[in-house]
């Protein structure tokens, strides 16, 4: 396993684990935050803080979820430490080859993510991890240390603010 190379000082397995893992932490840190910056930043600080504390990671828990968190954790701190900014990236990449359907693809996304930036952290947050991550109310609620109902209630409300936040900004009717 991984983790146990690891832990016995073998860095070409820290960093497999970076190369499985980067892409989708950064992606989650990237939608919260809406900064490559900071979402580079939060990311290659979480997994300094792994490499750090792997010791404590319990091997009974899934990695992801564990490196996850901590990937969420540095999000939220870095987002206390800095003023939200409103640039947007729309350095989107796509698959499609459709100019018209790649132009409509990157508009979308850039819609989407200027929208979820009006979002209060915490609502932003759920919707993430949602329905863009696709994580389980279960996972969400592990990986935000609240009851599944607490997530439940935090994303039928961001769903209502993000939606009036579409319709006010002329997004969708």
């Amino acid at each position: 396993m991984l983790i146990q190379a690891c832990l016995r000082g073998d860095q070409s397995a820290f960093g497999e684990l970076v190369e499985r893992y980067e892409g989708p932490l950064y992606n989650a840190a990237y939608r919260i935050t809406g900064s490559v910056e900071d979402a580079t930043d939060a990311t290659q600080a979480a997994f300094v803080n792994a490499f750090e504390k792997l010791d404590t990671f319990d091997p009974s828990h899934r990695f992801f979820s564990w490196i996850y968190r901590i990937t969420l954790n540095q999000t939220f701190n870095l987002i206390s430490r800095r003023r939200p900014t409103t640039c947007i990236s729309t350095d989107i990449p796509s698959e499609d080859r459709d100019p018209e359907a790649a132009f409509t693809q990157t508009e979308s996304a850039h819609f989407l993510q200027k929208a979820l930036m009006d979002l209060d952290v915490q609502h932003r947050t759920v919707i993430v991890l949602k329905h863009i991550e696709g994580f389980s109310y279960k996972e969400i609620s592990t990986l935000l240390d609240i009851p599944e109902k607490t997530v439940k209630s935090r994303l039928f409300t961001a769903r209502k603010r993000l939606r009036a936040v579409l319709v006010e900004k002329g997004y969708v009717r």
